[in-house]
Order: C-alpha cells, then sequence, then structure tokens
C-alpha cells in the first residue's frame, strides 16, 4: 500500500479543493492521478485511466486519448480523380487563339467548355527568341519564346547558369542547350510532389512512339539544385506489372544529346527539343521562312509547344502518381460500460412521465451508436465522424471507436 505524504504548506486536501474551485468543480481521472502522484513516495503510482466517466452527451479526452503529430506518406493518381493514367488530352481554343497561346497550352482531361479540368501546361522557351516573331517583323512581338525559356531559368538554375545543360555522351559529358520544351503540371494535380520514379510519358512521330521515364531509380537524386531534387530523363519503360525494375534504354538520343530533365518537387518536366525531335522524328519549327537560319528570319509565332502537344495527342498516355505527407490525428472515443446508455432522442421515451418507448429498457437500457462529433474548447463542433453502421451500447458493453483526421 502507497502513503501519502504531504508537502510543506500544502496538503492533498487542500490542494484538490483549490483545483476544483479553479476549474469550475472539474476533475477527470487523469487529473486526480496527476495529483495524487505528486503526494506518492517511492515507485507507487496510480496508472491513469483514459477519458472520465460522463453523464451527459459530452466526455473530454483525457491525456491518453489522442495521439497527434503524426505523418504519413499517401501516393495517388496524379491526374483528375485521382487516376493514373491521363489518355484524352484537350485544348481550349479560346486559350490557343489569346495571347497566352503564344507562350503555352492549357492540356485538360476532357472539353474544358463541358467538364475539363486543366492537367498541366506545354511551353516551348529559346534563349534567343527563335520560334517567335522577332521584333524586326513584328514591332508589338513578346518574343514569348524568350520571355519562356529567361522564366524557367530563373527558377530552375543556379544564378552563374547560362543555359539549361543537359546529360550528353560525348566527351564532355554534357550539352548547353538554347532552347527547350516544359511539361508545367497543374499544382493543383502534383499537390506536393511528383512521384520520382513513377511515370512516363508516351510521345509519337515519324520513328513511332517513345516512351520517357525518369533515371530516379532509389527515389533519392544525387543531385539537389536551386528547384530541389534533379533526375535526368531517357527513354525506357516501368515495367508495371512484372516484377522488373523500371527499365532505361538510353539517356540520349541518337545526336548524343540528354533527352531531358525531371524537377519531382516543382512538377516540371524540362525537355531537350533537338533531341526529343531526333528521337520521334520530326522537326522543330523556327517561324522563319523555308531555308532561313533557325536564329534570324523570324517572321511569325512558331508555337513549338504546339508541336509537343501533338506528339503527347499522338502517344496517347501518359502515367503519373504524386506523393503527399499528410498530417494525421488520432482520436480515441472511449464509451465505458457506465456511459451514453441513455438517449435525449424525443423517440426514446413516451409520454409526459419519461417512460421508456421500449419496455424492455426499463431493466437493460441501450442505444446504437452511429454519429461521434468533435468539439473544440468553446464547443464548436470541428469534425464529425459516421459508423459504418449502428453500434449497440449497454452497462454490460463497452465501445472504442478511433477517429482519423487527415490535414
Amino acid at each position: 500500500m502507497a502513503q501519502i505524504t504531504g508537502q510543506a504548506g500544502v496538503n492533498l486536501s487542500t490542494e484538490l479543493a483549490n483545483y476544483l474551485s479553479a476549474n469550475q468543480g472539474n476533475l477527470t481521472s487523469e487529473q486526480l492521478s496527476q495529483i495524487i502522484n505528486s503526494y506518492l513516495t517511492g515507485g507507487d503510482k496510480l496508472a491513469a485511466q483514459g477519458g472520465s466517466i460522463s453523464t451527459g452527451i459530452y466526455k473530454r479526452f483525457g491525456e491518453f486519448d489522442q495521439v497527434t503529430g503524426k505523418v504519413e506518406i499517401v501516393t495517388t493518381g496524379m491526374w483528375s480523380g485521382d487516376t493514373g493514367s491521363l489518355t484524352s488530352f484537350y485544348t481550349s481554343s479560346t486559350q490557343v487563339e489569346a495571347s497566352s497561346g503564344d507562350y503555352y497550352y492549357n492540356v485538360y482531361n476532357a472539353d474544358p467548355s463541358s467538364t475539363g479540368v486543366v492537367q498541366y501546361s506545354v511551353a516551348y522557351g529559346h534563349k534567343f527568341g527563335s520560334g517567335s516573331v522577332s521584333l524586326a517583323n513584328n514591332d508589338n512581338s513578346n518574343l514569348a519564346s524568350k520571355a519562356t525559356y529567361a522564366q524557367y531559368k530563373q527558377i530552375l538554375l543556379d544564378q552563374d547558369d547560362t543555359h539549361f545543360t543537359f546529360f550528353s555522351s560525348s566527351a564532355a559529358g554534357t550539352h548547353d542547350s538554347s532552347d527547350i520544351y516544359v511539361i508545367n503540371v497543374a499544382r493543383a494535380r502534383y499537390k506536393e510532389k511528383m512521384d520520382a520514379g513513377n511515370w512516363s510519358l508516351k510521345l509519337s512521330g515519324s520513328n513511332g512512339v517513345s516512351t520517357l521515364i525518369d533515371d530516379s531509380g532509389k527515389k533519392f537524386s544525387d543531385t539537389v539544385g536551386k528547384a530541389g531534387r534533379v533526375f535526368n530523363v531517357g527513354s525506357g519503360s516501368l515495367n508495371l506489372g512484372s516484377e522488373n525494375e523500371a527499365t532505361i534504354n538510353s539517356l540520349t538520343s541518337s545526336n548524343g544529346q540528354g533527352l531531358g530533365l525531371f524537377y519531382p518537387d516543382q512538377g516540371l518536366i524540362v525537355l531537350n527539343p533537338e533531341a526529343v525531335h531526333d528521337l520521334i522524328g520530326t522537326s522543330i519549327d523556327s517561324g522563319s521562312n523555308e531555308g532561313a537560319s533557325l536564329y534570324s528570319g523570324v517572321q511569325r509565332e512558331g508555337k513549338n509547344h504546339a508541336l509537343l502537344h501533338n506528339a503527347i495527342v499522338g502517344g496517347g498516355d501518359f502515367e503519373a502518381r504524386r506523393t503527399e505527407n499528410v498530417s494525421t490525428s488520432h482520436y480515441f472515443v472511449r464509451a465505458t460500460n457506465r456511459e451514453f446508455n441513455y438517449s435525449n432522442n424525443p423517440s426514446y421515451t413516451t409520454g409526459s412521465d419519461g417512460t421508456f418507448a421500449e419496455s424492455t429498457f426499463e431493466t437493460d437500457p441501450r442505444t446504437f451508436i452511429t454519429t461521434v462529433g468533435l468539439f473544440n474548447d468553446a464547443n464548436e463542433m470541428i469534425a464529425v465522424a459516421k459508423t459504418s453502421q449502428p453500434i449497440v451500447k449497454s452497462f454490460d458493453k463497452e465501445v472504442l471507436i478511433k477517429v482519423k483526421l487527415d490535414f
């Protein structure tokens, strides 16, 4: 038996009276155990029981009834409806024909005039403005391709970098590219980040259909830059549905230039146009007259992003998943045998004398739990949990319901 020893100047009775006065007469079993334990000597301590006995419709959570601050990694399909494969690709004629169409095309999963939602955008950028009508030919030119290149250079590259640099099979090992294709996934689609090693994009051209994936494999990049992790893009296969790991056939096209870079934390795929067109067998549109240099004589908007869009449409499949860290809290709602055995529902009784509507409840009262509401200290309901079916509660039954909140 443990002996309760009073502290100097304070005894247990006084402290309990002060505590009850300060807390309007409310005292949970955990609070009582904590106070008594401060007076117990040696190794004898009272074990606090989860929650307190309640005779009303509310019950305050005890110290051990809440588990908060948990983080779970959730992966789902990236496209609308949490689907992992996008096979329909629509553009909006209004957006394409507007001035923004010179910079990028929004791509939808369905007709944008009805249920279509933006999934990603495609853009083309050139360091010197090739692909956009030059100021020499149009004083109103916005040099859309030059602006696009500069924008993504600022977002993704370090201050000292002047070009996007792709892998190369040459002795130098790298290739500085003056132009880029960008696939910019809508933030609502990738949320926190794209799942590295779990996306594939099919492109179609005169050489047939080629599949692009990243070379992450281990999920962690050896290269971390201004925009987070960076992986190379190569041709290959995810080998889904088999026991085999993803296969990278090549990081370059036949011209020896790397195909692209993947930024999972930004939801961006940056492709090397020269390598991509060499791979699928198509050509870039410089916006110049036939036979003119790629960098001069630009007389119209080339809208090269339309070429990438057409290649994606021809491929007919863009598979991708996303991952996000979800904070979770678990609440253990405990109804002991002495609690919640009566209901204040008007149908529970009959007549003005409060007689039970069901006569057997006179000796064996029962309730049926269907809903749990979580309230804050201001008595405001902040969450509701529904049980899959009514749970019988009586004096010979105890119920434990775990409520999980994700946010």
